[in-house]
């Protein structure tokens, strides 16, 4: 998924084609803040090379199963050269996705120490290369909750408290 290319301007069905997407997605992207509007043109309106390479990016962490409020965090996190390496890796080379995918829909992941063995109250490890984990918890049919590995303690707790809650309300 190269993103070196000779091209620095798309019209909305190029770009939408070179990154693997429907124009649709494209204008979504950009109507939820993933993506910077164009300058408007009319229909001389052209994308460049920031819209490719934050489109294969998305495409990257959704290969990861990440939710799209959790990649708007992460591509604002990113600077503009850790963002093209993020575009140029290939998601089929990806590490397995971590706790999000292990833990089934009705399995909870543990919540006192996370998967480096660290106590409740102490701060998370910082990820490998800037990944961000992610823990799903099925809290009812249809509701989940994600939490990021990276997630400080008050922030855990809170998560604890929400399921806590939901759980309790369920045994009534």
């Amino acid at each position: 998924m190269s993103t070196t290319n000779t091209r620095k301007e798309w019209k909305l069905t190029e770009l939408a084609e070179a990154a693997g997407v429907s124009p649709r997605t494209v204008r979504y992207y950009v109507q939820r803040g993933l993506l910077p509007a164009p300058p408007f043109k009319g229909p001389d309106t052209v994308y460049g090379e920031e819209h490719l390479v934050r489109l294969k990016a998305i495409r990257v962490l959704q290969a990861k199963f990440l939710p799209l409020d959790a990649i708007q965090v992460e591509l604002l996190r990113l600077g503009p050269d850790e963002l093209k390496a993020l575009a140029d890796s290939e998601p089929g080379t990806l590490p397995p996705p971590g706790p999000v995918a292990a833990a089934g829909p009705s399995a909870p992941a543990p919540a006192s120490p996370s998967r480096t063995g660290q106590a409740k109250d102490e701060a998370p490890a910082s990820p490998p290369d800037g990944v961000t984990s992610w823990r799903r918890w099925e809290l009812a049919p249809g509701l989940e909750l994600h939490l990021a590995d990276t997630a400080d303690a008050k922030t855990r707790a809170l998560a604890e408290r929400v399921r806590a809650l939901i759980q309790e309300s369920q045994e009534r």
